[in-house]
């Protein structure tokens, strides 16, 4: 029984994230995606539900799995088990390692500067690999929460969308991932049995993201529907009633 259960969970995410392409044009025939496999939870199972889309559908795409190592940073990733996890799954796996000058911008904090150097090495990946779409793992919850850090520390309504158009259209950046909340992904990960990261990044996550994410949890209470809520409205802005 607990087997059916589980099967039918992964087809609801499956369903779920068809339905972000859908609704986005996220993915379309003939596309070569690469993808951002950080070894954490939210890219497995990015690449999963991608791979495993792709076997039931007459719609063809390429996939290019990505892991970008720094070597300055003091975290550990399992590439084994990513190279055979891609491999398992069809996919190519390239490994990219390099190490990040922390200290090209005193006024950011490590984390942000690290994931500059990062996002630079996804973009020349793929373009080397002719890729129009680039893949991340980011979830509903990661969007609501930018959207508080963007409106409450900048002064401005902004996100992550579900895709981005890059360098004059050349590149789009997808996340199909958009409309799973953080703890469908955890479940998710837990019944395809994916491990843990080895060693999590020292510097952590911007403390500026954990206090909106706190402020996200007291607001809810974990509701999902409020959640869910908070993320429509930014498709649903009545401008007569806000300032110019």
């Amino acid at each position: 029984m607990a087997e059916k259960e589980d099967l039918r969970y992964i087809e609801k995410i499956e369903k779920t994230v068809g339905l972000a392409i859908n609704r986005y044009s996220l993915i379309e025939g003939g596309d070569r995606v690469a993808v951002a496999l950080s070894g954490g939870k939210d890219s497995l199972v990015l690449l999963d539900t991608l791979a495993r889309r792709r076997r039931r559908l007459p719609v063809t795409y390429e996939l290019f799995a990505v892991h970008i190592f720094i070597k300055n940073i003091g975290y550990e990733s399992d590439v084994n088990f990513m190279r055979e996890f891609c491999s398992s799954l069809n996919v190519p796996f390239q490994l990219i390692e390099m190490e990040a000058d922390l200290t090209i911008d005193p006024g950011k904090s490590k984390c942000f500067v690290c994931s500059w150097h990062r996002r630079k090495a996804l973009f020349n990946f793929a373009e080397e690999m002719n890729c129009g779409k680039l893949a991340l793992g980011h979830h509903l919850d990661d969007a609501i929460e930018t959207l508080m850090m963007n409106m409450m520390y900048s002064g401005i309504t902004s996100s992550l969308p579900p895709s981005l158009s890059m360098f004059s259209g050349r590149l789009h950046m997808i996340r199909p991932l958009i409309l799973l909340e953080k703890r469908e992904i955890d479940r998710y990960a837990e019944i395809r049995e994916f491990p843990a990261e080895v060693k999590r990044c020292p510097y952590g996550e911007d403390t500026t993201r954990i206090k909106a994410r706190e402020m996200i949890e007291q607001m809810t209470s974990g509701s999902s529907a409020v959640k869910k809520s908070i993320f429509r409205s930014m498709s649903n802005i009545h401008r007569e009633y806000l300032p110019d």
